[in-house]
């Protein structure tokens, strides 16, 4: 009998977490799961996975700390980095720290496994007709200063000229639609 690939499934989302595990483990993966990057490291070391289904925005470290820690243990890790607080600033940094692709919530369990597969770029990627929204814009530039002000809050907040609790507020809404 042939061993199942190893998946390490990363979310804050109990609910979703254990949903999506399931539907892995129906696509032949042996999963296993963790809440945090703490926890997620410890069983990296043990478990030893081939794929890691990362979230983004979670409690303590960052996905992206994850996906660092990951890829430097064993840069052969496939990768998906999976959030609902999708931009570009973040999609490119989760790609340079070693994620293989970044997907926005909701994604089905067929769609992560065939990221997981994925090994090149499609030329054939849509191409949105329209350009982004203003407040769309505004979200993602946030979202470049925080990352290069690695997520301080007080030092993005001066760099954009803003006070930092609105600059709370805005980081507390959902991103604006395209």
């Amino acid at each position: 009998m042939t061993e199942l690939p190893k998946l390490l499934l990363v979310d804050d989302d109990e609910t979703f977490r254990q949903v999506l595990a399931t539907a892995l483990r129906k696509r032949q993966f042996a999963v296993e799961t963790a809440e945090d990057v703490p926890s997620a490291m410890v069983l990296a070391d043990q478990f030893e996975p081939e794929y890691a289904v990362i979230d983004l925005k979670m409690p303590g470290p960052s996905g992206l700390e994850l996906v660092k820690q990951l890829h430097m243990r064993d840069p052969q890790t496939r990768i998906v980095v999976l959030t609902g607080y999708a931009s570009i600033a973040t999609a490119v940094e989760a790609v340079k720290l070693g994620a293989t692709h970044y997907l926005s919530k909701p994604a089905h369990a067929d769609d992560i496994v065939e990221a997981l597969h994925k090994t090149e770029g499609n030329t054939q990627a849509e191409i949105a007709p329209n350009p982004m929204s203003v407040d769309r814009l505004e979200w993602e530039h946030i979202q470049r200063v925080l990352q290069s002000h690695q997520g301080n809050i007080s030092a993005t907040a001066r760099s954009l000229n803003m006070y930092r609790r609105t600059l709370q507020r805005k980081l507390a809404k959902y991103p604006a639609k395209k």
